[in-house]
């Protein structure tokens, strides 16, 4: 289907994620972006609420779920800015990859260890699945609205998303580090 108020770049690297006052931002650059006019290409994707952010399983996550390094697809107005770097309204942005550096585990909360600033999750109740998780000193924790909430509020029983370090200690039951711990409702 040919339509000629819609561009795409396909396996573009996300740059950065911009959130503030004046909207939300993705940059994103890629060589495979037909129609765009240059061979390697850079984007500033305007994210409004109509966008619609998908993970690798096309499931709609938020914003604050992407990353620098990240392979994406996106589709997003053909009308552009003239500015550098050019900035369009996006319409989809589906990840693709990844970065190698972590990785998402989701999983209901068994036990907080206050002291070691950390905790254990079991997903979808299967014993054999259970993670410790230390928290990094800059690790994000945040309600279910994407908002900060203390360390404190974590409590047995929450079901949680955590972005972690690719990495697992050889123990029972194995550790690595989270980065990011986000409340699923």
């Amino acid at each position: 289907m040919d339509n000629t108020f819609l561009a795409q770049i396909t396996n573009g690297t996300i740059e950065s994620v911009e959130t503030g006052r004046d909207g939300s931002f993705v940059l994103v650059s890629g060589t495979d972006c037909p129609g765009c006019g240059r061979d390697r290409q850079t984007i500033r994707l305007n994210v409004g609420n109509n966008t619609a952010i998908l993970d690798e399983n096309n499931n709609r996550i938020p914003l604050t779920d992407l990353r620098a390094g990240m392979t994406v697809n996106a589709a997003f107005s053909n009308a552009m800015t003239r500015s550098i770097p050019p900035q369009s309204l996006a319409y989809v942005i589906q990840v693709v990859r990844r970065s190698g550096s972590d990785n998402v585990t989701v999983g209901r909360i068994v036990h907080v260890d206050r002291q070691n600033r950390s905790f254990t999750t079991v997903s979808d109740g299967n014993f054999t699945s259970t993670i410790r998780f230390n928290l990094a000193d800059d690790a994000q924790i945040l309600n279910g609205m994407g908002r900060p909430m203390n360390f404190s509020n974590l409590v047995p029983g929450l079901r949680v998303r955590v972005r972690h370090a690719d990495f697992m200690t050889m123990s029972i039951p194995p550790q690595t580090t989270a980065f990011e711990v986000r409340v699923i409702r």
